[in-house]
């Protein structure tokens, strides 16, 4: 199975260069002139796609082994969480935004 997770944005440029900010060096292509991928593990990527009438309502949430580093290394890129979250069962998760407003969610288990 493989998993595309698409985000609605009004800028191409504005919006590749934030998430590259925020998920770092993984690999990237370019199907077309108004979609970027990210490829954040074997079959699943993450992809923006100018639409600017949808842009800010799009809503992703990945999860990843090391909260705490993922944040780190967003942080050293200049891309910082508007909210953090810890549920009841110990899982962690922080809320982005990116320039559209859409809410990209990156959860990690228990600190």
């Amino acid at each position: 199975m493989e998993l595309f997770a698409g985000v609605s944005v009004s800028d191409l440029e504005r919006a590749v260069g934030w998430f590259d900010r925020l998920l770092g060096d993984v690999e990237t292509f370019v199907p077309n002139d108004v979609e970027h991928v990210w490829t954040i593990a074997e079959h699943r990527y993450v992809y923006v796609l100018v639409r600017p009438e949808a842009a800010g309502h799009s809503v992703v949430t990945l999860f990843v082994d090391d909260l705490d580093g993922f944040e780190a290394a967003a942080a050293g890129r200049g891309v910082e969480p508007v909210s953090r979250e810890t549920y009841g069962n110990g899982v962690r998760k922080l809320l982005f935004a990116d320039p559209d407003g859409n809410e990209i969610g990156v959860g990690g288990g228990p600190g």
